[in-house]
């Protein structure tokens, strides 16, 4: 739904008809951050990593304990962006065509981006930092509706300019001269980079350069741009942090040091409880059973203890640099007096990495952990803690991988210090954007018939006009064959490997400890009955075809 039919009952919204001298539509800020778990700022429970400044934006504004994404990056990026299904979307799986245009790699010309969108509708669009939908020519930020980009196009990248050894210089030659940005032999999962542009030229990360502050700065260079005109500016400002390979500025590091000596058992239990306290989940909410793959503390080594806490102060120190780019652009804001007409959003796209225990003999590395050198990746030992009390990981369907931190903050219109348990999800945001602009959502974009909205505005929600968004059918989760329904209180699950029925309680069960189906059979055949409706309405393939990817941390 556009903003046309619900203009009248937003109290944040200005006349379309203003002139650019009197447009007090607010500025928006969306900031994304990559495999963040749900407990791993201290606003949602982790007393363990500094967060001051996205605290603050917390304390002051509102938080969702129910938000929801797409569990895994790019198909989560994909409906932000559009405000659809990933799969009408068209990027079904990941950024990789399989050959089927709604499991491509990149969008599709029948959806509009919110920078088209907010463009038209007269912002200044601005994007710092991962893109992630789309690598082809007509399908990068600056050909999607971005006036000024800095970033890079793929799914991950290195933090520092890799060093330069013979062997490092001739791998990099080879990769870039065989592979195009953003296809799979080019996404980052080796000891190089990937190539960065600003404004569709390519850029160089400068040796000794931090990649998280490099997209900070210039998030804060290009708010100091639009803040010159007389229009609203909208910024996506989109970290890798904390995402794989674990890399951060030794300063950081060192806050941390000796912090997580005591390992990630107790500090899933302090997250829960401390989450608990904050009120981000309900008081009835259990812990998530362990994770019978990950080996109890007390059962490491010395040296591996050593290991494994340094692999976590790192962790730490990645958010925490996160955290005071937030407030380099906080106070960039104020410095332009753009403070109090500005609504900052903040979401992680999914859950933390999960992933088997490789041992210290298999982490790819040239470097101590941390180092440009290095590269290492988060396991599930230290992600149950970040994903406390949910169970499981990234690209599960499970609470755990599916479940954001979601803020919302500003202070001339929203009252600051709720919790809400309205149920939120991805698909929500762009039209929430559009509501706020006043824009209206087009049904043509250059020549193509786009699709309506799937997603509602979260503007009664954040406002207090309304409890909980009014979306009129269930939430629905397709990916890699696992699949989800959430409607009302019951969430049916099936996923990789077994593909058994589950079903959960998630009011009183929100830790999906206790699988019911058996108890409740009609319930199941009605949640999958209403799945393969949804899967027909939005070209999702089902059953999923078993030549293609099945994905597995």
């Amino acid at each position: 739904m556009g903003l046309a039919a619900v203009a009248t009952v937003t109290p944040l919204v200005e006349a379309n008809a203003q002139s650019k001298q009197q447009d007090n539509r607010p500025n928006i800020i969306f900031i994304m951050v990559d495999d963040l778990g749900f407990s791993d700022l201290g606003s949602y429970g982790a007393s363990d990593i500094q967060t001051p400044n996205l605290d603050r934006l917390a304390n002051e504004g509102v938080r969702f304990r129910q938000f929801y994404n797409n569990s895994i990056s790019a198909p989560t990026r994909a409906s932000l962006i559009t405000g659809q299904y990933q799969h009408n979307a068209g990027m079904g799986f990941f950024e990789r065509d399989l050959g089927d245009p709604h499991y491509g790699d990149h969008l599709r010309r029948d959806v509009a981006t919110f920078g088209e969108v907010l463009q038209q509708a007269g912002y200044t669009t601005l994007l710092s930092g991962k893109w992630n939908v789309g690598a082809h020519e007509g399908q990068r930020p600056w050909e999607r509706g971005f006036d000024h980009y800095f970033g890079f196009l793929g799914a991950a990248s290195l933090y520092y300019t890799p060093p330069q050894s013979e062997e490092n210089r001739s791998a990099s030659a080879r990769r870039e001269g065989s592979a195009p940005q953003g296809t799979r032999a080019n996404r980052g999962r080796s000891p190089w980079g990937v190539q960065l542009f600003k404004d569709g030229e390519p850029y160089k990360l400068e040796e000794g350069k931090y990649l998280t502050q490099e997209i900070g700065s210039h998030a804060v260079e290009f708010i100091g741009e639009a803040a010159k005109k007389d229009c609203p500016f909208f910024l996506y400002l989109a970290f890798n942090a904390p995402h794989w390979p674990l890399q951060a500025l030794p300063e950081d590091i060192a806050k941390y040091r000796g912090v997580y000596d005591g390992g990630w058992d107790s500090l899933r239990t302090l997250r829960y409880e401390n989450a608990r306290q904050i009120g981000v989940v309900r008081p009835n909410q259990e812990l998530t059973r362990q994770d019978t793959l990950v080996s109890p503390w007390s059962e490491q080594s010395v040296i591996e203890k050593a290991f494994w806490a340094k692999r976590q102060e790192v962790y730490a120190a990645m958010v925490d640099r996160v955290d005071q780019e937030v407030g380099r652009v906080i106070d960039k804001l104020k410095e332009v007096g753009r403070d109090q007409n500005t609504i900052i959003f903040f979401i992680s796209d999914n859950g933390a990495q999960g992933g088997g225990e490789r041992g210290l003999e298999r982490q790819i590395a040239t470097g101590e952990v941390g180092t440009p050198g290095s590269y290492h990746m988060q396991n599930s030992n230290w992600s149950q803690a970040g994903d406390s009390p949910f169970r499981n990981y990234k690209s599960t369907p499970y609470e755990g991988g599916i479940s954001s931190p979601f803020i919302a903050w500003y202070p001339a219109q929203i009252e600051g210090g709720r919790i809400v348990d309205g149920v939120g999800h991805i698909i929500d945001v762009a039209p929430t954007f559009y509501d706020l602009a006043n824009a209206k959502y087009p049904k043509e974009l250059n020549g193509e018939k786009l699709l309506p909205l799937a997603g509602k505005s979260l503007v009664p929600v954040l406002t207090g006009k309304a409890d909980v968004v009014k979306r009129g059918e269930p939430l629905f989760w397709e990916w890699a064959g696992n699949k989800a329904v959430l409607d009302g209180r019951w969430k049916y699950v099936t996923s990789d490997p077994d593909y058994i029925d589950e079903l959960y309680d998630i009011e009183n069960d929100r830790a999906e400890n206790y699988n019911v189906a058996a108890e409740h059979p009609e319930i199941v055949a009605q949640l999958k009955q209403k799945f393969e409706q949804w899967a027909k309405k939005n070209n999702v393939k089902t059953p999923y075809p078993e030549n293609w990817p099945h994905f597995r941390w």
